[in-house]
């Protein structure tokens, strides 16, 4: 059964997929990969979040218990897109070898869980702290190809995305790892898993944290240069007025 479901799953990706590459046949490929990710972004992040905070259990204190049907259907969906994606980043050398390891990590990490029967709970959470951050860059990106991306809309952008990935991925993504750990029911097998997508975060959490360096600093840079043109005008017009008298 989650065969099946994972089988629906991708077909339903890639028919997404089509459909968008022929309602926006001026766009490329990727511009059409990226709203399936987006898509994929918002609905998953939905589903684990009902998943993890209302369907439960709680994966904080029973990492490890075996699966309930809702979380077999959101690991089979998930793992359809990242049949997709994955498929579609090899056919088209679009990622470098970290975001690879990423989706190759996610779906081995799924898989077990499917195939095991057990561990879903924590897996949902992983899927929702990895996956919330999706949105975000998703449109970050599109505002950069429809040139709006400096602007305040994409000061906001990025200033959330940096404060959910290291809140929610790396903050919560800590107490979650701990507890994976910890529990004696989770498999070992499991548990090194969780060390994979831990230390992969971490990667990502210093290429962010360096963008957002390098970003503060150019703002506060070109603040500066607007700060001292202002008071060059208002001394010109002082000077000018000056001269009148």
């Amino acid at each position: 059964m989650p065969a099946l479901e994972v089988i629906c799953s991708l077909i339903g990706w890639l028919c997404l997929y089509l459909l968008f590459c022929f309602t926006f046949s001026q766009r490329g490929p990727e511009w059409n990969c990226r709203l399936v990710t987006l898509t994929h972004g918002v609905f998953i992040v939905l589903l684990t979040a009902y998943v993890v905070f209302v369907d439960g259990p709680w994966p904080f204190t029973h990492a490890g218990t075996e699966n309930t049907e809702l979380q077999i259907f959101a690991l089979a969906v998930c793992l359809g897109y990242f049949f997709f994606d994955m498929g579609w980043c090899v056919c088209y050398r679009s990622e470098g070898p970290v975001m690879l390891a990423h989706h190759a990590a996610s779906i081995v990490g799924i898989l077990l869980a499917l195939l095991m029967g057990v561990s879903g709970c924590e897996t949902c959470g992983v899927i929702f702290g990895s996956e919330i951050t999706n949105p975000l860059l998703q449109t970050r990106w599109f505002l950069r190809q429809l040139g709006l991306y400096d602007s305040l809309l994409g000061d906001a952008v990025d200033l959330l995305f940096i404060l959910l990935f290291a809140t929610v991925r790396v903050g919560m993504g800590t107490v979650m790892f701990y507890c994976e750990l910890t529990s004696p029911r989770t498999l070992l097998i499991m548990k090194l898993g969780g060390v994979v997508m831990y230390l992969l975060a971490w990667v990502f959490m210093v290429d962010i944290a360096r963008f957002g360096y390098k970003k503060s600093k150019a703002k506060y840079r070109k603040w500066m240069e607007n700060h001292k043109l202002k008071n060059m005008n208002k001394e010109k017009l002082v000077g000018h007025t000056d001269k009148s008298d």
